[in-house]
């Protein structure tokens, strides 16, 4: 068994292995240092807890089948997964996270003795707030993350579920969670206990039902948030350093994260937070369709357009990652820049769905970093473009978010695309995007429609070249 003092060195070494993956995973040049740094911060982190098991031996070879399976599911899962169905994994091991904070929290109520707790009924009262706080932290993340999981996935419905006195009966239902964690500090009643699990179960599902699909990034990025919380009220009852430092990062660097999105979005923070409170009676008057002239092109047309531009500004979207075009789209990218033209990569924040989507597709084809601007590196570029190649992105290049007061996403800062002389818009079909608005750009006279699959047309495009 380890000593204290060196178990605390381990866990300090650990706790800086895993600050130093979140400094690298700030920037795509750095990420992959990042993530070997949380890697290794983890190996050593589950290492030494094994070697701090008073009963190392008895537990082993459990611990070691458990890690096998969990560890196998993950990694084949991970191979597996597509890019674009990353969202929907992020969410998913969200829910997991949860989970777990769930049962250890239900193994330290149960058998209070095994944690140096104290005793069945006579729990100290410390332990006690801190696991009714990992319970329904990580209940709440868990039922959240499977609402976000199903919209995401396209199981349940983008579009915001709403109902009279919703937020009411949020109030009163996160009222009761604390006035049920007093009363079970007090009388440790087990029937307490799983009423205040069931509870958080409840409210997990009724924050994220009424969150529409454009704010589905920031939701993502919130739900990380709360699995790091969780993860750290459990830490505290464990008495576990190294779950206490990383949870709090990940709850810290979570939020932090949501707040710069909700503020990219021009999103109340606590209103998201909050189940989009004060955001559920917005109706959309651009949702209304009408038979709008649009103007459709082919591939010999876009690539004649951009043969004649000195600069052209690509603008990735959900669409390039359905279609996997990135490669393509980087292939295109030379062959203009052999010919002299200027290109660059237009990112918004929230493109994608969920976090640095279209900065992982683009490295993943070698796109160089200093190609790559932010919305609002770029933004002022647009009006002296002459190409705009717009590759599915819908919802963040609207300019209705800047006309409509109406609509789900007025008042979200967008890219400036229709200022661009001259606009390619690859898309399937004139459908509305991931908030269910529908695009006024494609209606713009100086936008050509591109109906195809986003790596087919761009594929075309180089033969047309």
């Amino acid at each position: 068994m380890i000593s204290t003092n060196l178990l605390a060195l381990f866990y300090l070494i650990s706790g800086v292995l895993f600050i130093l993956a979140l400094r690298g995973l700030s920037s795509p040049e750095t990420s992959r240092q990042g993530n070997f740094f949380g890697i290794l911060g983890m190996i050593i982190a589950v290492v030494v807890t094994f070697l701090s098991m008073g009963n190392f031996s008895d537990s082993f070879l459990y611990v070691i089948v458990f890690l096998l399976i969990g560890g196998s599911v993950g990694a084949f899962i991970a191979f597996k997964i597509p890019m674009t169905a990353m969202p929907e994994l992020v969410a998913g091991f969200h829910s997991l996270v949860g989970l777990a904070a769930v049962f250890v929290a239900i193994s330290a109520f149960l058998n209070p003795e095994a944690f140096n707790l104290g005793i069945l009924g006579n729990i100290k009262l410390a332990s006690l707030i801190e696991m009714s706080i990992g319970a329904a932290v990580g209940a709440i993340t868990f039922s959240g993350s499977i609402i976000a999981f199903l919209k995401l996935r396209g199981i349940m419905s983008g579009a915001p579920i709403t109902f009279p006195g919703q937020h009411v009966l949020n109030l009163i239902i996160l009222i009761s969670i604390i006035v049920l964690t007093y009363f079970l500090c007090t009388t440790q009643s087990s029937g307490l206990f799983w009423t205040l699990i069931a509870v958080s179960f409840l409210v997990g599902i009724l924050l994220i039902i009424p969150i529409g699909g454009a704010d589905m990034p920031v939701v993502i990025s919130m739900l990380n948030s709360y699995s790091g919380w969780a993860a750290a009220g459990i830490g505290f009852t464990l008495e576990n350093t190294a779950l206490i430092i990383t949870g709090a990062l990940v709850g810290s660097s979570g939020a932090i994260l949501s707040y710069i999105m909700c503020k990219g979005m021009n999103r109340s923070f606590f209103s998201v937070i909050l189940g989009g409170f004060g955001g559920t009676d917005q109706v959309s008057k651009s949702n209304n369709k009408e038979q709008k002239p649009v103007k459709s092109g082919n591939s010999d047309d876009a690539a004649f357009l951009m043969k004649n531009a000195s600069s052209v500004i690509i603008v990735p979207g959900y669409g390039m990652a359905v279609a996997q075009a990135q490669h393509a789209l980087r292939e295109m990218v030379d062959t203009l820049k052999k010919n002299g033209i200027k290109v660059s990569y237009a990112i918004h924040p929230v493109a994608g769905r969920m976090p640095g989507h279209m900065n992982v597709l683009l490295a993943e084809a070698n796109v160089p970093y200093d190609e790559v601007f932010e919305l609002e590196e770029i933004n002022n570029d647009f009006a002296n473009c002459d190409v705009a190649y717009v590759i599915g992105a819908n919802d963040v290049t609207n300019p209705v978010a800047k006309t409509d007061p109406q609509s789900p996403i007025y008042g979200m800062p967008i890219l400036d695309v229709e200022k661009a002389k001259s606009v390619l818009f690859v898309k399937r079909s004139l459908s509305p995007g991931y908030a269910g608005v529908d695009n006024d750009l494609f209606y713009r006279e100086n936008t050509l429609m591109l109906f195809a699959d986003a790596k087919k047309m761009t594929e075309d495009i180089i033969k047309s070249f």
